[in-house]
């Protein structure tokens, strides 16, 4: 440290040294010292924040943290094996479920790869696989079809011709609008830190919505394998209305299509078994959609069926990527309900799936990056026509069990959806669209196993069972952003009537430890005599504080009405017998002085007879006179006669009353206790366990300060115990302590608690009894 002379007076030391002199030096020194010269300190600063900036970067950006650790020797075998077997999924996945968000299927195509690649950059999961979604694209569907339905594209006022090429376009439209609007939620969702969100919606309604809108998918492309043309339905209870009308139009079912749908599911079905029972043994899970796809094409193309049997394909598939688009922003105000539900349901798949993952193989998730890279994946991808994403279960299982390491394995599988987009999609133009259709229900097949959870949730949690069928009830007979806005609400009700309908229980101590239980519950636990412990299982707010004081009462078995009504009739009884020894007092007062006024007259008449009788007779008035004053003052009468000292009398008076008040109440009291010992051990104290409180209100604080304040009034000692140290600052900030419940009510536990009151009420040998079992 450089230290310099500092001239008294001096004026040329300017502000910036000032604030770096040490002002102590110059108090007792006269020398003042500065920090290193002003170039080294830049350096340090730029030390300093160059590695915070870094962190930034690499929590905004995780590619750049984990990319340059990657390692060749070993994650690239397993991550390029993973990468071909989920790149050959993408393909026929991205091109079925095109078809449920009534798109075109090149537009999955375009999904499979665009956001891919910028989860790969953004992502923290090291093995979800991002891209098309049969729930997200029956959501993006129900819009789109909403929005943009085949009447709205009649060609010449004929219902038989409509304008294919026009209607797909409006579409295209309304989904990269519907899937922007959702990045920018997502996005702005992440930036704030909102990732809790989804700890709002439980896995049993995640479960059941998916399950729900499977069944709205499974009915959707019921058309296509019986290659009919039902009827559009919108709003509640479509699904309904949709299978009736397929039912209605059975009799037009295409045989050649039946035909070609039952030996794809029948192939399809029986492949998907034999992955499931050899995944363990198969290096990787036989590409059983591509087969199907690939064979079905062929024959369809060289036995030209589509032309002889009319049977319905994919068409025309372009080849190349189409130059990027700005979303319409007229769209927003259309589907913004969508959009949430989309941002919402889409985030909750994602991270519910990658936390998975992320546990079973040790490495952490960031549920706000997430979010955001979601978001991003969405909002770029909207700008090359593609739709909102997710991951898909079934691509992320074959991505992990196929020996994935990293997010490689995107770019792996978007480098064969482009070589597919770019030279081989026009091979699939002869594909028919019931393939794709058998290839999304064979899909949905673990979803429906998720009807499992009805029994097993019978056995184990009535509350959560009642979420499940709710949820899956309103998702299935309302629209899908609709349902889970119900599901939602039903959902956090179920925890509002929780928390307003807690367990109360009294606690006991279990023999040789300190553990206080409830004592219905365990036989162990005993109550402590005259100590009424009592907790709850819930927090203590606004909506369940007027219970927690009934149940208080009826769990201590104290009726503060009762108690406080008993003890007003107490004090008016004494004041009532009070008032009659006043008017005994005065009366004994009046009776005194008639007692001196006589005895003044019988003195003068002792004179007279003196003079008269002689002194034996003035004897004998004298010994009269005094066994008349000691008759009186055996009745409790006062001779005032005789007093000499008239302050001393009144203070004596006084004490003696009150000292005769504290007998009559110390034997009132005594007769409580008696009453008490035969009916069992009055409750004198109250300890309340507020250990599960997480928080308290301005209601709670009241309610408290009532308690206190109630049964003190009815001679019952109450104690907090278990507080935690939030709720005892929020305490003190809502001055909750004061000279009435001061902070020697407080203990960290119960134990303690009933220490003190044990020796507070000298109950020395229920106290050691109590502290030696403890520590045996």
């Amino acid at each position: 440290m450089e230290e310099r002379d500092c001239p008294s007076g001096s004026y040329f030391v300017r502000r910036e040294i000032l604030d770096e002199l040490r002002l102590d030096e110059v108090a007792q020194k006269g020398t003042w010292s500065t920090q290193p010269p002003l170039g080294e300190r830049v350096k340090e600063s730029l030390r300093c924040s160059v590695p915070r900036l870094k962190n930034t970067v690499q929590s905004w950006v995780p590619v750049l943290e984990w990319l340059p650790k990657y390692s060749i020797r070993e994650n690239a075998v397993g991550d390029l094996i993973s990468g071909c077997s989920v790149g050959i999924m993408r393909l026929p996945q991205g091109m079925a479920y095109a078809l449920l968000a009534s798109l075109p299927p090149v537009f999955g195509l375009y999904t499979s790869f665009y956001p891919v690649l910028v989860y790969f950059i953004f992502g923290t999961s090291r093995h979800v696989s991002i891209g098309t979604s049969s729930l997200i694209s029956i959501m993006i569907g129900s819009a789109t079809e909403r929005l943009a339905p085949d009447s709205n594209f009649i060609v010449n006022g004929t219902n038989s011709s409509v304008d294919f090429d026009a209607r797909d376009a409006s579409r295209v439209q309304i989904a990269c609008s519907l899937t922007v609007l959702t990045g920018i939620l997502q996005i702005v969702l992440g930036v704030i830190r909102f990732g809790f969100v989804v700890t709002y919606l439980s896995e049993p309604l995640i479960r059941a919505y998916t399950t729900g809108s499977a069944c709205h998918v499974c009915v959707s492309q019921l058309k296509y394998l019986f290659g009919v043309t039902p009827a559009r339905f919108t709003g509640p209870l479509s699904i309904i209305y949709t299978m009736v009308d397929i039912c209605r139009l059975l009799p037009q079912t295409q045989v050649p299509e039946l035909v070609v749908s039952l030996v794809s599911l029948f192939v399809l079905i029986v492949a998907k078994e034999i992955n499931d029972c050899y995944k363990k043994k198969l290096p990787i899970p036989i590409p059983i959609e591509l087969i199907v796809i690939v064979a079905v094409t062929i024959i369809i193309h060289f036995c030209d069926l589509s032309t002889k049997h009319s049977i319905d394909v994919v068409g025309m598939i372009p080849s190349g990527l189409n130059a990027p688009q700005v979303p319409q922003a007229s769209w927003f105000l259309e589907v913004i309900s969508e959009a949430f539900a989309l941002a919402i349901v889409g985030y909750a798949i994602n991270i519910s799936l990658g936390k998975t993952f992320a546990l079973k193989h040790g490495y952490k998730v960031d549920s706000n990056q997430e979010l955001v890279a979601l978001g991003l994946s969405n909002t770029v991808g909207s700008f090359f026509q593609c739709y909102s994403v997710t991951c898909s279960l079934s691509r992320s299982f074959i991505q992990e069990n196929t020996g994935g390491k990293t997010q490689v394995v995107g770019v792996i599988s978007s480098v064969i959806v482009l070589i597919t987009v770019l030279k081989i999609g026009a091979l699939f133009e002869d594909l028919p669209k019931a393939v794709l259709s058998t290839i999304v229900l064979v899909n949905l097949k673990g979803m429906f196993k998720q009807v499992m959870d009805v029994p097993m949730l019978w056995r184990t949690n009535k509350v959560d069972l009642l979420v499940w069928l709710v949820t899956f009830l309103c998702t299935l007979l309302f629209n899908l952003d609709l349902g889970l806005a119900i599901s939602m609400g039903f959902s956090m009700l179920t925890v509002i009537f929780r928390t307003q309908r807690p367990r109360y229980s009294v606690l006991g101590l279990v023999s040789g430890t300190e553990l206080y239980l409830d004592t219905e519950s365990y036989r162990e636990a005993k109550e402590i005599p005259g100590i009424k412990i009592f907790r709850s299982s819930a927090t203590i707010y606004y909506t369940n504080a007027e219970m927690y004081l009934e149940a208080l009462q009826e769990k201590s078995e104290i009726d503060i009405g009762k108690l406080l009504t008993a003890k007003n009739k107490r004090k008016e009884e004494l004041k009532h017998k009070q008032e009659k020894e006043k008017k005994k007092e005065n009366a004994e007062k009046k009776a005194a002085r008639h007692l001196t006024n006589g005895a003044h007259y019988l003195k003068n008449e002792e004179k007279a007879s003196e003079r008269l009788n002689g002194q034996s007779q003035v004897n004998g008035a004298a010994i009269s006179l005094t066994e008349t004053s000691a008759n009186g003052l055996s009745k409790g009468n006062i001779n005032w006669a005789y007093q000499h000292d008239t302050t001393m009398v009144n203070s004596d008076s006084e004490a003696g009353f009150r000292d005769d008040d504290s007998l009559k109440q110390a034997s009132h009291r005594g007769d409580e206790e008696k009453e008490g010992r035969s009916s069992g051990t009055r409750t004198h104290s109250i300890i309340l366990d507020i250990s599960t409180t997480g928080f308290v209100d301005t209601v709670t604080t009241n309610t408290l300060k009532n308690i206190f304040r109630d049964f003190g009034e009815g001679d019952v000692d109450v104690y907090l115990a278990g507080c935690q140290a939030c709720v005892v600052e929020q305490l003190e900030t809502a001055a909750f302590f004061s000279e009435l419940i001061p902070k020697t009510k407080l203990f960290v536990t119960v134990h303690d608690a009933v220490i003190h009151i044990l020796q507070k009420k000298q109950q020395r040998d229920l106290m050691l009894d109590i502290c030696c079992n403890t520590q045996m």
